[in-house]
């Protein structure tokens, strides 16, 4: 029996068994190894490891994490988990079994991509979704921002505040005129035509082609992407979600299944509109998650107040 399981080794995943090991805590981290930001050349905006690439700095973490004998690590999946009157019960895809007396939760999501085809093979390289983990990578760049809503007008205009040349492609939806009008007054050209391919090579970005008129060069594009639940597992537990997937939690990472923890890209709370897919902010959301299961667990077996019974709600 554990005092506490995580599932999924992520930056929110590792960030918390480092925590935990630091403790003394009996914790097993399951991992499949299967990172959102794999296919990215490095992660950005994380303090010290700005510009790493995401195999390194899962590299440096299991070093790290190996220097705290209490945390073991499974390569595998949960196929199955059951709770029981002291904690829970869990299936691995590697045939073996774990009991925990606390679960934490760090799956994160994974993204479908709704782009033209072509985005696939561009995908974390020269296509995009987040200006502030890429966006800085397009300075001095031609850039194209997909999609004709909202929040693709707010994007294109915060590119172009660093870009060289910031076109909005509209990809065949209505643009409502007076957002037309603001783009071009700061230099930003539209084109409405639908996308029927984005070419390249390698994973570098070379045009965008159209059902009609002529391609258009361009070395980076940001395109929508629909994030959804990496693992069922949460849904399996009965946490609560909201309407975009997310697990609902509270702000230390509980959700509302006791014992169950989140964190990580995957959970959010209800004051925070969309997830955040920021990997310091993961890390972040792991300690403090981990750092309130062991004040759970402390509680437990001192029979402690819990500091934190008094914020749940």
């Amino acid at each position: 029996m554990f005092d506490v399981v995580i599932v999924g080794g992520g930056p929110a995943g590792m960030s918390a068994a480092l925590t935990l090991g630091r403790v003394h805590r009996t914790t097993l981290l399951v991992d499949a190894g299967e990172g959102r930001n794999a296919t990215a050349d490095a992660v950005h905006n994380f303090l010290t490891r700005d510009g790493t690439p995401p195999a390194k700095l899962r590299a440096l973490a299991q070093e790290e994490r190996a220097a705290y004998e209490t945390v073991r690590t499974r390569t595998a999946t949960v196929t199955a988990v059951r709770a029981l009157a002291d904690g829970f019960e869990l299936d691995l895809s590697d045939g073996g079994t774990a009991g925990t007396r606390r679960l934490l939760l760090a799956t994160g999501l994974a993204d479908d991509l709704t782009g033209p085809r072509g985005v696939e093979a561009l995908w974390g390289r020269s296509a995009f979704h987040c200006p502030y983990c890429h966006g800085y990578e397009c300075t001095g760049r031609r850039v194209a921002v997909l999609g004709a809503g909202p929040a693709r007008v707010r994007l294109a205009l915060q590119l172009s505040r660093f870009a060289a040349d910031v076109v909005l492609c509209a990809d065949g939806e209505p643009l409502d005129p007076s957002a037309r009008d603001t783009l071009e007054s700061y230099g930003l050209a539209v084109r409405c035509e639908a996308v029927t391919r984005l070419e390249g090579t390698d994973g570098r970005l070379e045009q965008v082609v159209f059902e009609g008129g002529p391609a258009l060069a361009r070395d980076a594009v940001f395109v929508v992407n629909v994030p959804r639940q990496r693992s069922d597992l949460a849904a399996r537990l009965g946490c609560a979600t909201f309407d975009d997937g997310c697990v609902e939690v509270d702000e230390f990472g509980r959700t509302g299944v006791p014992g169950v923890y989140a964190a990580g890209d995957m959970a959010r709370r209800a004051t925070v509109p969309i997830p955040l897919a920021a990997v310091v902010a993961a890390a972040a959301s792991g300690t403090l998650a981990a750092g309130v299961v062991d004040q759970d667990l402390l509680c437990a077996d001192f029979g402690l107040p819990n500091p934190f019974a008094r914020a749940r709600g």
